[in-house]
Protein backbone atom coordinates (compact mmCIF):
# COMPACT_ATOMS: atom_id res chain seq x y z
CA UNK A 1 0.00 0.00 0.00
CA UNK A 2 2.80 2.21 0.75
CA UNK A 3 4.48 1.71 -2.19
CA UNK A 4 1.48 2.48 -4.45
CA UNK A 5 1.03 5.52 -2.22
CA UNK A 6 4.59 6.69 -3.33
CA UNK A 7 4.02 5.66 -6.63
CA UNK A 8 1.21 7.77 -7.13
CA UNK A 9 2.67 10.88 -5.26
CA UNK A 10 5.80 10.67 -7.09
CA UNK A 11 3.22 10.52 -10.63
CA UNK A 12 1.56 13.81 -9.07
CA UNK A 13 4.93 15.13 -8.54
CA UNK A 14 6.07 14.34 -12.18
CA UNK A 15 2.89 15.48 -13.55
CA UNK A 16 2.60 18.79 -11.87
CA UNK A 17 6.43 19.24 -12.91
CA UNK A 18 5.94 18.28 -16.49
CA UNK A 19 2.52 21.36 -16.21
CA UNK A 20 5.24 23.66 -14.65
CA UNK A 21 7.24 22.85 -17.51
CA UNK A 22 4.93 23.61 -20.55
CA UNK A 23 3.25 26.59 -18.67
CA UNK A 24 5.78 29.02 -20.66
CA UNK A 25 5.26 27.81 -23.98
CA UNK A 26 1.78 28.40 -23.42
CA UNK A 27 2.29 31.70 -22.00
CA UNK A 28 4.30 32.70 -24.58
CA UNK A 29 2.28 31.82 -26.76
CA UNK A 30 -0.76 33.84 -25.34
CA UNK A 31 1.56 36.39 -25.37
CA UNK A 32 2.19 36.09 -29.15
CA UNK A 33 -1.72 35.70 -29.79
CA UNK A 34 -2.25 39.07 -28.46
CA UNK A 35 0.69 40.68 -30.03
CA UNK A 36 -0.93 39.57 -33.16
CA UNK A 37 -4.46 41.36 -32.67
CA UNK A 38 -1.97 44.49 -31.37
CA UNK A 39 -0.62 44.33 -34.66
CA UNK A 40 -3.99 43.59 -37.05
CA UNK A 41 -2.60 40.67 -38.56
CA UNK A 42 -6.03 39.54 -40.16
CA UNK A 43 -5.98 42.77 -42.14
CA UNK A 44 -3.64 41.67 -44.51
CA UNK A 45 -2.92 37.72 -43.70
CA UNK A 46 -6.63 36.48 -43.75
CA UNK A 47 -8.70 36.64 -47.12
CA UNK A 48 -10.87 33.83 -46.37
CA UNK A 49 -12.33 33.11 -42.50
CA UNK A 50 -11.96 29.69 -42.76
CA UNK A 51 -8.50 29.82 -43.85
CA UNK A 52 -7.12 32.09 -41.36
CA UNK A 53 -3.70 33.41 -42.37
CA UNK A 54 -3.21 31.71 -45.42
CA UNK A 55 -3.07 34.87 -46.84
CA UNK A 56 -4.75 36.18 -50.04
CA UNK A 57 -5.88 39.93 -49.23
CA UNK A 58 -5.30 42.16 -52.19
CA UNK A 59 -3.57 45.71 -51.31
CA UNK A 60 -4.45 48.21 -54.17
CA UNK A 61 -1.01 50.58 -53.90
CA UNK A 62 -0.40 53.55 -56.08
CA UNK A 63 1.89 51.68 -58.25
CA UNK A 64 -0.09 48.51 -58.22
CA UNK A 65 -1.07 45.46 -56.31
CA UNK A 66 0.18 43.16 -53.87
CA UNK A 67 -1.25 40.09 -51.71
CA UNK A 68 -0.95 39.39 -48.12
CA UNK A 69 1.14 36.39 -47.45
CA UNK A 70 0.76 33.19 -46.12
CA UNK A 71 2.20 32.88 -42.60
CA UNK A 72 0.93 29.90 -41.20
CA UNK A 73 3.29 27.15 -40.76
CA UNK A 74 3.05 25.30 -44.08
CA UNK A 75 6.40 24.15 -45.25
CA UNK A 76 5.56 25.12 -49.03
CA UNK A 77 3.37 27.75 -49.43
CA UNK A 78 3.74 29.27 -45.96
CA UNK A 79 6.79 30.43 -43.63
CA UNK A 80 6.64 26.61 -42.09
CA UNK A 81 10.68 26.53 -43.55
CA UNK A 82 11.67 29.78 -41.83
CA UNK A 83 13.55 30.14 -38.88
CA UNK A 84 12.96 32.70 -35.92
CA UNK A 85 15.58 34.69 -37.28
CA UNK A 86 14.45 34.78 -40.63
CA UNK A 87 11.47 35.99 -38.86
CA UNK A 88 13.19 38.47 -36.59
CA UNK A 89 14.45 40.08 -40.20
CA UNK A 90 11.76 40.28 -41.65
CA UNK A 91 10.27 42.03 -38.98
CA UNK A 92 13.12 44.33 -38.35
CA UNK A 93 15.09 45.06 -41.67
CA UNK A 94 12.09 44.01 -44.11
CA UNK A 95 14.25 40.59 -45.57
CA UNK A 96 12.41 37.45 -45.15
CA UNK A 97 13.22 33.90 -46.02
CA UNK A 98 16.42 33.34 -48.37
CA UNK A 99 17.12 37.10 -48.57
CA UNK A 100 13.99 38.22 -50.31
CA UNK A 101 13.09 41.95 -49.87
CA UNK A 102 9.35 42.81 -48.65
CA UNK A 103 7.78 45.82 -49.96
CA UNK A 104 6.69 48.67 -47.61
CA UNK A 105 3.01 47.29 -47.68
CA UNK A 106 4.28 44.90 -45.06
CA UNK A 107 4.86 47.59 -42.76
CA UNK A 108 8.54 46.77 -41.04
CA UNK A 109 8.74 50.60 -40.99
CA UNK A 110 7.09 50.52 -38.35
CA UNK A 111 7.65 46.86 -36.98
CA UNK A 112 11.35 47.51 -36.91
CA UNK A 113 10.60 49.20 -33.75
CA UNK A 114 9.01 46.10 -31.88
CA UNK A 115 11.14 44.57 -29.53
CA UNK A 116 12.97 41.08 -30.46
CA UNK A 117 10.92 39.60 -27.34
CA UNK A 118 7.51 40.65 -28.24
CA UNK A 119 8.48 39.31 -31.84
CA UNK A 120 9.61 35.97 -29.94
CA UNK A 121 6.39 35.76 -28.67
CA UNK A 122 4.27 36.27 -32.20
CA UNK A 123 6.87 33.90 -33.68
CA UNK A 124 5.64 30.97 -31.10
CA UNK A 125 2.19 31.55 -31.70
CA UNK A 126 2.17 31.66 -35.83
CA UNK A 127 4.03 28.29 -35.52
CA UNK A 128 1.24 26.98 -33.04
CA UNK A 129 -1.51 27.57 -36.30
CA UNK A 130 -2.48 25.54 -38.04
CA UNK A 131 -0.38 24.95 -41.42
CA UNK A 132 -2.89 25.62 -44.79
CA UNK A 133 -1.09 25.34 -47.96
CA UNK A 134 -2.71 28.33 -50.05
CA UNK A 135 -0.41 29.74 -52.72
CA UNK A 136 0.02 32.80 -52.95
CA UNK A 137 2.16 35.56 -55.66
CA UNK A 138 2.55 38.04 -53.17
CA UNK A 139 4.15 40.46 -56.12
CA UNK A 140 1.40 41.81 -58.28
CA UNK A 141 3.04 44.92 -59.68
CA UNK A 142 4.04 46.13 -63.19
CA UNK A 143 7.51 46.61 -64.13
CA UNK A 144 10.02 47.96 -63.09
CA UNK A 145 8.18 47.97 -59.37
CA UNK A 146 7.96 44.27 -59.75
CA UNK A 147 12.26 43.90 -59.33
CA UNK A 148 12.82 43.55 -55.49
CA UNK A 149 16.15 44.31 -56.00
CA UNK A 150 14.83 48.49 -56.55
CA UNK A 151 13.81 47.97 -52.78
CA UNK A 152 17.32 48.69 -51.90
CA UNK A 153 17.85 52.03 -52.75
CA UNK A 154 13.57 52.49 -51.46
CA UNK A 155 15.45 51.25 -48.38
CA UNK A 156 18.20 53.80 -47.98
CA UNK A 157 16.01 56.55 -49.13
CA UNK A 158 12.78 55.34 -46.65
CA UNK A 159 13.84 53.01 -43.77
CA UNK A 160 15.52 53.77 -40.39
CA UNK A 161 15.71 50.61 -38.71
CA UNK A 162 15.73 50.10 -34.33
CA UNK A 163 14.07 49.10 -32.20
CA UNK A 164 11.63 51.50 -30.45
CA UNK A 165 13.57 53.41 -27.10
CA UNK A 166 11.70 55.10 -24.37
CA UNK A 167 11.73 58.62 -23.90
CA UNK A 168 12.76 58.40 -19.98
CA UNK A 169 11.59 62.01 -19.74
CA UNK A 170 8.15 61.11 -20.22
CA UNK A 171 5.60 58.27 -18.18
CA UNK A 172 5.56 54.66 -18.90
CA UNK A 173 2.07 54.87 -20.05
CA UNK A 174 3.44 57.74 -22.39
CA UNK A 175 6.08 55.15 -23.97
CA UNK A 176 3.49 52.36 -24.19
CA UNK A 177 1.18 54.47 -26.24
CA UNK A 178 4.10 55.33 -28.26
CA UNK A 179 5.66 51.90 -29.20
CA UNK A 180 2.19 50.76 -29.68
CA UNK A 181 1.17 53.50 -32.02
CA UNK A 182 4.58 53.78 -33.61
CA UNK A 183 5.27 49.95 -34.06
CA UNK A 184 2.67 47.02 -33.09
CA UNK A 185 -0.24 49.18 -34.23
CA UNK A 186 1.51 50.48 -37.39
CA UNK A 187 -0.51 53.91 -37.63
CA UNK A 188 1.74 55.88 -39.47
CA UNK A 189 1.43 53.35 -42.46
CA UNK A 190 -2.11 54.89 -43.18
CA UNK A 191 -2.30 58.00 -41.40
CA UNK A 192 0.95 59.64 -42.58
CA UNK A 193 1.80 61.45 -45.81
CA UNK A 194 3.44 59.65 -48.47
CA UNK A 195 6.25 60.87 -50.97
CA UNK A 196 6.38 60.00 -54.84
CA UNK A 197 8.04 56.91 -53.79
CA UNK A 198 5.34 55.21 -51.19
CA UNK A 199 7.76 56.27 -48.11
CA UNK A 200 6.35 58.25 -45.10
CA UNK A 201 7.16 61.91 -45.12
CA UNK A 202 8.01 61.01 -41.67
CA UNK A 203 8.43 65.46 -40.91
CA UNK A 204 4.43 64.76 -41.27
CA UNK A 205 3.96 61.39 -38.73
CA UNK A 206 0.37 61.00 -38.47
CA UNK A 207 -0.88 64.33 -40.55
CA UNK A 208 -3.53 62.14 -42.83
CA UNK A 209 -3.00 60.55 -46.17
CA UNK A 210 -5.22 58.88 -48.97
CA UNK A 211 -5.77 55.26 -48.69
CA UNK A 212 -7.96 53.18 -51.39
CA UNK A 213 -10.55 55.81 -51.98
CA UNK A 214 -10.43 57.23 -47.87
CA UNK A 215 -9.09 59.67 -46.07
CA UNK A 216 -6.96 58.28 -42.61
CA UNK A 217 -7.18 61.42 -40.90
CA UNK A 218 -5.16 63.46 -39.21
CA UNK A 219 -4.30 61.82 -35.26
CA UNK A 220 -2.06 64.88 -34.22
CA UNK A 221 -3.47 67.28 -31.62
CA UNK A 222 -4.38 69.82 -33.98
CA UNK A 223 -7.78 70.68 -32.70
CA UNK A 224 -9.45 71.93 -36.39
CA UNK A 225 -8.43 68.46 -38.59
CA UNK A 226 -6.57 66.41 -35.94
CA UNK A 227 -7.59 64.98 -32.19
CA UNK A 228 -6.95 67.88 -30.70
CA UNK A 229 -11.27 68.38 -29.24
CA UNK A 230 -11.03 64.81 -28.85
CA UNK A 231 -11.11 63.43 -25.13
CA UNK A 232 -9.03 60.46 -24.13
CA UNK A 233 -12.25 58.76 -23.37
CA UNK A 234 -13.40 59.81 -26.75
CA UNK A 235 -10.16 58.18 -28.25
CA UNK A 236 -10.92 54.90 -26.04
CA UNK A 237 -14.29 54.81 -26.99
CA UNK A 238 -14.05 54.91 -30.37
CA UNK A 239 -10.93 52.54 -30.75
CA UNK A 240 -13.30 49.73 -28.15
CA UNK A 241 -16.51 50.52 -29.63
CA UNK A 242 -15.98 51.85 -32.98
CA UNK A 243 -17.79 55.05 -31.78
CA UNK A 244 -17.66 58.36 -30.14
CA UNK A 245 -19.38 61.49 -30.82
CA UNK A 246 -17.64 62.62 -33.11
CA UNK A 247 -17.32 59.90 -35.64
CA UNK A 248 -18.33 56.25 -36.59
CA UNK A 249 -15.33 53.71 -37.73
CA UNK A 250 -15.83 53.28 -41.45
CA UNK A 251 -13.90 51.67 -44.17
CA UNK A 252 -10.80 50.24 -43.85
CA UNK A 253 -10.71 51.59 -39.84
CA UNK A 254 -14.06 49.81 -39.06
CA UNK A 255 -11.88 46.32 -39.89
CA UNK A 256 -9.32 47.47 -37.66
CA UNK A 257 -11.92 48.19 -35.36
CA UNK A 258 -13.55 44.75 -35.75
CA UNK A 259 -9.80 42.79 -35.99
CA UNK A 260 -7.89 44.54 -33.74
CA UNK A 261 -8.54 47.72 -31.23
CA UNK A 262 -11.44 46.32 -29.72
CA UNK A 263 -9.54 43.54 -28.29
CA UNK A 264 -7.31 45.62 -27.17
CA UNK A 265 -6.78 46.02 -22.89
CA UNK A 266 -8.02 48.92 -21.45
CA UNK A 267 -4.67 49.76 -20.43
CA UNK A 268 -3.45 49.54 -24.05
CA UNK A 269 -6.08 52.08 -25.31
CA UNK A 270 -5.51 54.56 -22.55
CA UNK A 271 -1.84 54.99 -23.36
CA UNK A 272 -2.30 54.93 -26.89
CA UNK A 273 -4.83 58.10 -25.71
CA UNK A 274 -2.37 59.39 -23.56
CA UNK A 275 0.35 59.44 -26.17
CA UNK A 276 -1.62 61.04 -29.29
CA UNK A 277 -3.35 63.78 -27.30
CA UNK A 278 0.64 64.87 -26.73
CA UNK A 279 1.41 64.32 -30.41
CA UNK A 280 3.08 67.76 -32.46
CA UNK A 281 0.42 69.54 -34.24
CA UNK A 282 -0.17 68.54 -37.89
CA UNK A 283 -1.89 70.87 -40.40
CA UNK A 284 -1.77 74.74 -41.28
CA UNK A 285 -3.94 77.35 -39.86
CA UNK A 286 -7.99 77.36 -40.15
CA UNK A 287 -9.22 78.62 -43.14
CA UNK A 288 -12.61 80.88 -43.12
CA UNK A 289 -15.38 79.49 -43.55
CA UNK A 290 -17.09 80.62 -47.15
CA UNK A 291 -19.71 82.67 -46.59
CA UNK A 292 -23.22 81.76 -46.24
CA UNK A 293 -25.17 83.64 -49.40
CA UNK A 294 -22.40 81.78 -51.15
CA UNK A 295 -24.20 79.54 -54.21
CA UNK A 296 -22.95 76.64 -52.93
CA UNK A 297 -23.91 76.97 -49.59
CA UNK A 298 -27.28 78.07 -50.43
CA UNK A 299 -28.24 75.02 -52.67
CA UNK A 300 -25.92 73.00 -49.93
CA UNK A 301 -28.42 73.99 -47.00
CA UNK A 302 -32.05 73.27 -48.92
CA UNK A 303 -29.82 69.60 -49.90
CA UNK A 304 -29.02 68.91 -46.11
CA UNK A 305 -32.55 70.22 -44.37
CA UNK A 306 -34.02 67.43 -46.80
CA UNK A 307 -31.76 64.65 -47.13
CA UNK A 308 -29.34 64.76 -44.05
CA UNK A 309 -31.43 66.42 -41.85
CA UNK A 310 -33.57 63.98 -40.02
CA UNK A 311 -30.57 62.00 -38.96
CA UNK A 312 -27.81 64.56 -38.42
CA UNK A 313 -29.78 66.96 -36.76
CA UNK A 314 -30.81 70.64 -38.32
CA UNK A 315 -27.62 72.17 -36.55
CA UNK A 316 -25.24 69.04 -37.05
CA UNK A 317 -25.42 68.16 -33.76
CA UNK A 318 -25.93 64.07 -34.51
CA UNK A 319 -27.86 61.31 -32.75
CA UNK A 320 -25.47 60.31 -29.41
CA UNK A 321 -23.36 56.87 -30.59
CA UNK A 322 -25.48 56.35 -33.34
CA UNK A 323 -25.21 59.51 -35.75
CA UNK A 324 -22.02 61.34 -35.83
CA UNK A 325 -22.25 65.33 -34.71
CA UNK A 326 -21.00 67.11 -37.55
CA UNK A 327 -20.82 70.66 -36.51
CA UNK A 328 -17.57 71.59 -35.30
CA UNK A 329 -16.26 68.50 -36.00
CA UNK A 330 -12.22 68.43 -36.78
CA UNK A 331 -12.56 65.28 -39.09
CA UNK A 332 -14.67 67.13 -41.47
CA UNK A 333 -12.55 69.87 -41.74
CA UNK A 334 -9.98 67.73 -43.21
CA UNK A 335 -8.11 69.44 -46.10
CA UNK A 336 -9.02 66.35 -48.48
CA UNK A 337 -13.10 65.50 -48.40
CA UNK A 338 -12.52 62.05 -49.63
CA UNK A 339 -13.65 60.18 -46.77
CA UNK A 340 -16.83 62.48 -47.13
CA UNK A 341 -17.78 61.90 -50.50
CA UNK A 342 -17.26 58.49 -50.36
CA UNK A 343 -19.52 57.89 -47.72
CA UNK A 344 -22.48 60.33 -49.11
CA UNK A 345 -21.63 58.35 -53.22
CA UNK A 346 -21.16 54.64 -51.87
CA UNK A 347 -23.03 54.97 -48.29
CA UNK A 348 -21.38 53.38 -45.63
CA UNK A 349 -22.08 51.01 -42.84
CA UNK A 350 -20.61 51.49 -39.05
CA UNK A 351 -18.61 48.78 -37.54
CA UNK A 352 -20.05 45.94 -35.14
CA UNK A 353 -18.46 45.13 -32.33
CA UNK A 354 -18.77 43.15 -29.34
CA UNK A 355 -20.00 46.19 -27.64
CA UNK A 356 -22.13 47.33 -30.60
CA UNK A 357 -23.31 45.10 -32.36
CA UNK A 358 -25.87 46.76 -34.10
CA UNK A 359 -24.09 48.91 -36.75
CA UNK A 360 -25.59 52.10 -37.99
CA UNK A 361 -25.77 53.07 -41.92
CA UNK A 362 -24.92 56.07 -44.18
CA UNK A 363 -27.36 55.74 -47.17
CA UNK A 364 -25.81 55.97 -50.77
CA UNK A 365 -27.06 59.43 -52.88
CA UNK A 366 -25.73 58.70 -55.73
CA UNK A 367 -28.71 57.41 -57.27
CA UNK A 368 -30.92 60.61 -55.59
CA UNK A 369 -28.58 63.57 -56.68
CA UNK A 370 -25.79 64.13 -59.25
CA UNK A 371 -22.69 65.58 -58.86
CA UNK A 372 -23.09 68.84 -58.09
CA UNK A 373 -25.38 68.42 -55.85
CA UNK A 374 -23.28 65.98 -53.60
CA UNK A 375 -20.52 68.36 -54.10
CA UNK A 376 -22.77 71.33 -52.56
CA UNK A 377 -24.08 69.53 -49.94
CA UNK A 378 -20.76 68.15 -48.65
CA UNK A 379 -19.01 71.97 -49.08
CA UNK A 380 -22.43 73.27 -46.94
CA UNK A 381 -21.41 70.54 -43.91
CA UNK A 382 -17.73 71.44 -43.94
CA UNK A 383 -18.37 75.55 -43.70
CA UNK A 384 -21.34 75.42 -40.96
CA UNK A 385 -22.01 75.40 -37.53
CA UNK A 386 -18.12 75.66 -36.33
CA UNK A 387 -16.66 74.00 -39.54
CA UNK A 388 -13.98 75.56 -42.03
CA UNK A 389 -12.86 73.33 -45.16
CA UNK A 390 -12.41 74.01 -49.20
CA UNK A 391 -15.05 73.90 -50.90
CA UNK A 392 -15.46 70.10 -52.74
CA UNK A 393 -16.23 70.54 -56.92
CA UNK A 394 -18.44 68.27 -59.12
CA UNK A 395 -15.18 66.95 -60.55
CA UNK A 396 -13.79 65.31 -57.68
CA UNK A 397 -16.89 63.52 -56.73
CA UNK A 398 -16.89 62.37 -60.44
CA UNK A 399 -13.54 61.21 -60.29
CA UNK A 400 -14.51 59.52 -56.74
CA UNK A 401 -16.52 57.69 -58.48
CA UNK A 402 -14.64 56.38 -60.98
CA UNK A 403 -12.13 55.06 -58.88
CA UNK A 404 -14.60 53.03 -56.87
CA UNK A 405 -15.89 51.60 -60.47
CA UNK A 406 -12.85 50.36 -60.54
Amino acid sequence: MKKRTLFALAAISLSTLSVAQAQPEYDQIERGRYIATLGDCTACHTADPGKPFAGGVRLNTPFGALVGANITPDRETGIGDWSFDDFQRAMSEGVGHGGKRLYGAMPFTAYTKVSRKDNADLWAWLQSLQPIHQEVESNLLPFPFNVRTSLIVWNWMNFDKGEFRPDMSKSAEWNRGAYLVQGLGHCGTCHTPKNILGGDKSSQFLGGAVIEGWWAPNLTSDEHTGLGKWTQEDIVSYLRTGVNRYDIASGPMADAVKNSTQHWRDEDLKAVATYLKSTPKQGGDKPAPLAADDSRMKTGATIYEAKCSACHAPEGQGGKNIFPQLANNPLVNAPNATSLIHVVVAGSRGVDTDTRPTAPAMPSFDGTLSDEDMADVITFVRNSWGNAAPAVSASEVNDLKKELRK
